[in-house]
């Protein structure tokens, strides 16, 4: 199937921008973590953020994709392959963004040669390297059609997909210095999330590959699958209540002052997107069944869910490094470009700020641009013949 001229058009886009974003990337290389907004205030910024919502996206879709083999959902395997393409490429796109962010990337092989496994951040490492690795044995075994590989192996990348987004909240939720962070059911929260947007990337994939002409799932599926979405968001909502209500119910003052941030501090627009745009008018929009024949509002339903997860990434992250745990002046060194010509206290900081730059924006963009590019390309190739 030959491209179109809207086609060629969005995809000599994405490349331009995939390429600024590689500019931006190689200044960064030269000139250091310094272009970001990060410092030693907030240490984990925008790329942090982003691969915790990739690997969310990516987790989502190898859940859907194995649990019709581990479950024998017949429907659900028509998009089996659609959904591991979606789940490979994140997965590739939060490895990237983890890459980005350790700055000096010729110091890379630090991460094998001294690797501490008593730390969730080397747990993670190697969960998603195993998790890579079924996502390529998957799609290898769905294009042969080799059903008996593909059905051993589910057993073992349904679990995997949850693990996978389990350590990753492992990394904040065990981590005691941090309030707004340590709590025993991040990893449930991590994992309901996951599920949610990982299935509405898929429902918008599903939707752009037939109006492409390139697959089509069929009107039931589409709808049972925009119905297990509505539940999904339902599941999730139910585990961000419980970690509020656990958190403010107390009264205890550290509490008390990050549900400030949260709610209407710093954090707050963010905050108030995710339960208002991202989880209530969606499943609003799911739970009627004749909304859910409609798929400009799956697609809608769906936009937001992804757009509600990331928001809860970003005040997940930020809420808790705008309480910084140390206590009395003067504080901790900023560690930003702006303090280094500073002078006494002006270099000390006893609040936590962070804002993305250009740099930093530019380097995002070329990865979701690859993401994009990525399923699409994928998606015509295999998708098709599966």
């Amino acid at each position: 199937m030959k491209l179109s001229a809207k086609g060629k058009v969005g995809a000599a886009v994405l490349v331009a921008l995939m390429v600024i974003g590689f500019c931006a990337y190689v200044f960064q290389l030269t000139q250091g973590l310094c272009v970001t907004g990060m410092s030693n205030g907030v240490s984990w910024g925008l790329y942090i953020t982003c691969f915790m919502f990739f690997v969310g996206l990516s987790a989502g879709g190898l859940i859907v994709a194995s649990s019709a083999h581990v479950f024998h959902i017949e429907s659900f395997k028509r998009v089996a392959m659609p959904a591991v393409i979606t789940s490979t490429v994140c997965i590739c796109c939060a490895g990237a963004f983890i890459l980005i962010d350790l700055g000096g990337i010729q110091r890379i092989w630090n991460m094998f040669v001294h690797l501490n496994f008593t730390s969730p951040l080397a747990w993670d490492m190697c969960v998603i390297t195993t998790y890579l690795v079924i996502n390529i044995l998957d799609i290898v075994w769905l294009r042969r059609g080799d059903e008996r590989k593909v059905q051993m192996l589910s057993y073992v990348a349904l679990p995997v997909a949850i693990l996978v987004h389990s350590v990753t909240a492992w990394i904040f939720g065990l981590e005691i210095a941090k309030e707004g962070w340590y709590s025993a059911i991040m990893a449930p929260i991590f994992v309901a999330s996951a599920m949610d947007s990982g299935l509405a990337l898929l429902m918008c994939v599903l939707a752009a590959s037939k109006k492409a002409g390139v697959f089509d799932c069929g009107e039931k599926l589409f709808a049972d699958l925009a119905r297990l979405l509505a539940t999904f968001i339902a599941v999730d909502a139910f585990f961000i209540g419980c970690e509020l209500l656990t958190v403010a119910y107390p009264g205890a003052a550290g509490a008390t002052e990050l549900l400030g941030i949260m709610t209407s501090g710093a954090t707050a627009p963010f905050f108030w997107f995710e339960i208002l745009g991202g989880l209530l008018v969606p499943f609003l929009l799911l739970a009627s069944a004749k909304r859910r024949q409609r798929t400009a509002v799956v697609v809608a339903a769906s936009a937001l869910v992804m757009a509600g997860v990331l928001c809860k990434r970003v005040w997940l992250l930020f809420t808790s490094f705008t309480m910084t745990n140390v206590y009395g002046a003067p504080g901790i060194s900023s560690g930003s470009t702006a303090a280094r010509g500073a002078d006494g206290f002006g270099m000390w900081a006893l609040t936590g700020s962070y804002a993305p730059t250009p740099v930093e924006v530019a380097v995002v963009i070329a990865v979701v641009s690859f993401c994009i590019l990525g399923i699409a390309v994928l998606s015509k190739k295999l998708v098709k013949a599966a």
